[in-house]
């Protein structure tokens, strides 16, 4: 029996066994309202499209898509694809989302919302995941990020419990700073925050996560989480 509710927010590592969360706003609000992209809304699915002021640039969150693809960035001329699983972290999406208008030469907010520089390989060795022949693994071995540039999808991010639908896909024109941002935010060892309730049943069933709580901690809750981690015996993330 479980010591949460499911209402319970708690921290959860590592952020791909998180699930997406609720953080939405993050992926889609800055477009709006610090960037001012025109929208359009359907209350009755929750469905919302934004385009770029050039008309170069899409995004499109359909959280009733049947196949789960709910979140897409499409870009035309040259014509290139991002597609986000309803599994992938809110977090790493919004990464991408939020650095798509620096894309375009609009640099306002850019110091709050960077666009790393640090070469994918780098970054998976930062955070301990290993790289060979071009297959990035996380450190539990749950998670890899695919390099195929050969292929139309270039990048995709898969998980062990998702065999069926990728985290992420990038076609191979994705400009490399948006994979990199993606990676970056999902291979983070810094925990995530959830409603207990939004954690994927697969990360419950093999405990395969780290949760601790947010509300009672004694300390920061990212702070004891963090702590919580190197307590584990072999937990090298």
């Amino acid at each position: 029996m479980t010591a949460y509710a499911p209402d319970d927010r708690v921290m959860v590592s590592p952020r791909y066994m998180a699930g997406a969360g609720d953080q939405l706003a993050d992926v889609l609000g800055p477009l709006i309202h610090l960037f001012g992209w025109p929208t359009q809304h359907d209350a009755t699915t929750g469905h919302v499209t934004i385009d770029s002021p050039d008309g170069s640039l899409f995004v499109d969150f359909d959280p009733l898509q049947p196949l789960g693809r709910w979140c897409k960035v499409t870009h035309h001329e040259p014509y290139w694809e991002v597609v986000f699983s309803r599994q992938a972290p809110l977090e790493a999406v919004a990464a991408v989302t939020q650095a798509l208008p620096q894309l375009l030469g609009d640099t306002r907010h850019a110091e709050q919302i960077p666009i790393t520089d640090m070469p994918v390989d780098q970054l998976a060795t930062l955070h301990l995941w290993t790289v060979e022949d071009r297959v990035l693994t996380s450190p539990d071995w749950y998670c890899q990020l695919l390099h195929t540039p050969e292929e139309d999808v270039s990048w995709q991010a898969v998980h062990a419990y998702f065999e069926n639908q990728p985290l992420a896909t990038f076609t191979r024109d994705v400009p490399e700073g948006l994979v990199r941002n993606f990676f970056a935010n999902l291979a983070a060892p810094i925990a995530v925050e959830r409603a207990f309730r939004d954690i994927p049943l697969s990360s419950l069933d093999e405990q395969s996560a780290l949760i601790t709580p947010v509300r009672g901690a004694a300390i920061n809750p990212q702070v004891a989480h963090a702590l919580a981690r190197l307590s584990q015996p072999g937990r090298r993330h």
